[in-house]
Protein backbone atom coordinates (compact mmCIF):
# COMPACT_ATOMS: atom_id res chain seq x y z
CA UNK A 1 0.00 0.00 0.00
CA UNK A 2 1.25 3.49 -0.82
CA UNK A 3 0.10 6.75 0.81
CA UNK A 4 1.20 10.26 -0.19
CA UNK A 5 2.35 12.31 2.80
CA UNK A 6 4.28 15.26 1.31
CA UNK A 7 6.28 17.40 3.70
CA UNK A 8 5.90 15.08 6.70
CA UNK A 9 8.80 13.45 8.51
CA UNK A 10 8.61 9.93 9.91
CA UNK A 11 8.23 11.20 13.50
CA UNK A 12 5.12 13.16 12.43
CA UNK A 13 3.27 10.05 11.16
CA UNK A 14 1.48 7.40 13.24
CA UNK A 15 0.42 4.00 11.89
CA UNK A 16 -1.90 1.69 13.85
CA UNK A 17 -2.98 -1.81 12.85
CA UNK A 18 -5.43 -4.05 14.66
CA UNK A 19 -6.62 -7.17 12.85
CA UNK A 20 -7.81 -5.88 9.49
CA UNK A 21 -8.20 -2.23 10.56
CA UNK A 22 -5.52 0.26 9.46
CA UNK A 23 -5.23 3.87 10.62
CA UNK A 24 -2.67 6.38 9.35
CA UNK A 25 -2.51 9.80 10.98
CA UNK A 26 -0.10 12.69 10.96
CA UNK A 27 0.36 16.30 11.95
CA UNK A 28 2.68 19.07 10.86
CA UNK A 29 3.43 22.14 12.94
CA UNK A 30 4.92 25.17 11.23
CA UNK A 31 7.04 27.45 13.39
CA UNK A 32 9.10 30.49 12.53
CA UNK A 33 12.85 30.25 13.14
CA UNK A 34 14.06 31.71 16.41
CA UNK A 35 14.29 35.49 16.27
CA UNK A 36 11.88 35.81 13.32
CA UNK A 37 8.25 36.85 13.17
CA UNK A 38 5.70 35.56 10.66
CA UNK A 39 3.76 38.24 8.76
CA UNK A 40 2.05 35.94 6.28
CA UNK A 41 2.07 32.17 6.02
CA UNK A 42 0.96 30.18 2.98
CA UNK A 43 0.90 26.89 4.86
CA UNK A 44 -0.25 26.53 8.41
CA UNK A 45 -0.35 23.64 10.81
CA UNK A 46 -2.15 20.62 9.42
CA UNK A 47 -3.27 17.20 10.56
CA UNK A 48 -5.02 14.23 8.99
CA UNK A 49 -6.38 10.79 9.83
CA UNK A 50 -7.26 8.07 7.34
CA UNK A 51 -8.64 4.70 8.30
CA UNK A 52 -9.72 1.71 6.28
CA UNK A 53 -10.71 -1.90 6.62
CA UNK A 54 -8.37 -4.32 4.87
CA UNK A 55 -9.72 -7.42 3.09
CA UNK A 56 -7.83 -9.80 5.45
CA UNK A 57 -6.21 -9.77 8.89
CA UNK A 58 -2.63 -8.50 8.87
CA UNK A 59 0.34 -10.03 10.72
CA UNK A 60 1.26 -6.91 12.71
CA UNK A 61 4.66 -8.40 13.70
CA UNK A 62 5.77 -8.46 10.04
CA UNK A 63 4.46 -5.06 8.90
CA UNK A 64 7.10 -2.70 7.52
CA UNK A 65 6.94 0.95 6.54
CA UNK A 66 9.26 3.06 4.38
CA UNK A 67 9.03 6.83 3.92
CA UNK A 68 10.83 8.27 0.90
CA UNK A 69 10.20 11.43 -1.13
CA UNK A 70 6.78 12.04 0.43
CA UNK A 71 5.55 8.48 -0.20
CA UNK A 72 4.76 6.13 2.67
CA UNK A 73 5.07 2.53 1.48
CA UNK A 74 3.53 -0.11 3.75
CA UNK A 75 4.08 -3.84 3.43
CA UNK A 76 1.08 -5.58 5.03
CA UNK A 77 1.52 -9.38 4.99
CA UNK A 78 -1.56 -11.51 5.65
CA UNK A 79 -1.86 -13.41 8.88
CA UNK A 80 -1.15 -17.12 8.30
CA UNK A 81 -4.65 -18.06 9.53
CA UNK A 82 -6.18 -15.69 6.95
CA UNK A 83 -4.34 -17.23 3.99
CA UNK A 84 -6.21 -19.86 1.99
CA UNK A 85 -5.00 -23.41 2.52
CA UNK A 86 -5.53 -26.46 0.35
CA UNK A 87 -6.87 -29.51 2.17
CA UNK A 88 -5.92 -32.93 0.85
CA UNK A 89 -8.60 -35.60 0.82
CA UNK A 90 -7.59 -38.99 2.29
Amino acid sequence: MVAMVPGLAKDEITIKIQGNYLEISGSKQVAAPEGYRVHRSERGATSFTRSLTLPADVDSQKVSALLKDGLLVLSLPKLEAAKPRQININ
